[in-house]
């Protein structure tokens, strides 16, 4: 089983979209755009909303230095009303003072807690517990929600989508903890005095957020946090 002092806590860079004050606003313009383009609107109209629809999406591009194509390749023309997407974290306590942790490859081998965006045909619930099968190799039982924070409301770095992020407590049934999967680079149970001096993976979980939770590994009947 891994352990959190053979892994080393090493700061890396990364790209991130740059904080600009008129992001939320160009998000909001994009939203609404297609938002229009949902309700059938006339040819007139159409093509306005198509207009701000492009614009909108130039603009962003143009706030995070990034390639038009690539900003525009993240928002594929959707039918219906534009809603937050939507990020499932599993909690997973040890005793009353640690807590499980992934690295994750894509980020440069940062920490943060199992999880992943929803998929289409799975509950909440169902999620965290696939997300976590396939990143640390347990078979967990989903047990309650314990926190639905707006992404909009915490340090996170900037990026295109509106974000709500679902932290469900889990236990351990099965299973093995894996060295590394497709995802992950590796897997510990981290004390809860030593999170604050993570690499955290700031665009999936915050130390702020974590500490909120901990609480719950004493008392998992304190009410649902939310935003």
């Amino acid at each position: 089983m891994a352990t959190i002092s053979r892994l080393p806590l090493t700061i890396y860079p990364v790209t991130r979209m740059s904080s600009n004050p008129w992001l939320a606003a160009v998000k909001r313009v994009l939203a609404l755009s297609q938002t229009g383009l949902a309700f059938q609107p006339g040819e007139y109209d159409r093509e306005r909303y198509e207009e701000i629809r492009q614009i909108s999406l130039e603009l962003m591009a143009h706030m995070s230095n990034a390639p038009a194509e690539q900003i525009i390749s993240l928002f594929p023309h959707e039918i219906g009303y534009v809603t937050p997407k939507v990020d499932i974290r599993a909690v997973i306590f040890r005793g009353t003072d640690e807590i499980l942790m992934v690295q994750e490859k894509i980020d440069n081998d940062r920490w943060t807690l199992p999880g992943g965006w929803a998929d289409v045909g799975y509950t909440p619930f169902e999620v965290a517990v696939k997300e976590t099968l396939e990143e640390t190799g347990l078979h967990t039982e989903a047990v309650r929600l314990l926190a639905v924070f707006d992404k909009r409301k915490h340090d996170h770095p900037e990026e295109p989508w509106y974000v709500y992020k679902f932290f469900i407590l889990c236990k351990i049934t099965g299973g093995e903890i894996l060295e590394q999967t497709n995802e992950t680079s590796g897997v510990a149970w981290v004390k809860f005095d030593r999170l604050e001096g993570l690499d955290l993976s700031a665009n999936r979980v915050t130390y702020s957020q974590i500490s909120q939770l901990l609480p719950f590994a004493e008392n998992v009947s304190l009410p649902v946090i939310c935003d």
